[in-house]
């Protein structure tokens, strides 16, 4: 999204991003089952893709991890953030503020707390914003992201989701 016009001395106008485009997906196979967390990453010409598996988590672990993994990988607090995700349980916890209420009664009943209060400190600092988009629709980057979180579960993956398998021993 290109949001203003600078001016160059040299060249004319040279168009500016100031947002950094984020696209995010989850899988696991069998849910729980082995996981994995794709996201792709752009920035005017700059583009960056992440991915990782793991041996046993659920595909809404997975969804909210690839944010978290996105957050971390951006050092600039001062550009904006668009994160598309397929994933209603990530966007709705933001838009509908969800998390607030969570935080307030206490995590009671909320399953994924640390990876909750991971994401609210991570993203201290951000403006981040959150775009649902249809998950198989098409649309490339969510593709992408698909693709690599699906190959990094089916990768036969040997990293621990530790405060999952904590909890859920298999």
């Amino acid at each position: 999204m290109i949001t203003f016009f600078d001016r160059d001395i040299k060249q004319g106008y040279v168009c500016v991003m100031s947002e950094i485009i984020v696209y995010t997906d989850g899988a696991a196979l069998g849910n729980p089952g082995p996981g994995g967390y794709g996201v792709v990453m752009m920035y005017g010409q700059h583009r960056k893709e992440l991915s990782e598996g793991f041996r046993y988590t659920t595909n809404n672990r997975m969804e909210l991890l690839a944010v978290i993994m996105a957050l971390r990988h951006i050092k600039n607090k001062q550009l904006s953030i668009l994160v598309h995700t397929d994933s209603k349980y990530v966007c709705d916890a933001i838009a509908k503020r969800w998390l607030q209420g969570w935080v307030k009664k206490n995590w009671k009943n909320v399953k994924n707390t640390d990876l909750w209060k991971e994401y609210i400190q991570v993203s201290q600092g951000f403006d981040v914003k959150f775009k649902w988009v249809k998950g198989h629709a098409g649309i490339v980057e969510n593709e992408r992201c698909d693709f690599l979180a699906t190959e990094a579960a089916k990768s036969n993956p040997t990293e621990v989701d530790a405060n999952y398998e904590k909890l859920n021993p298999r």
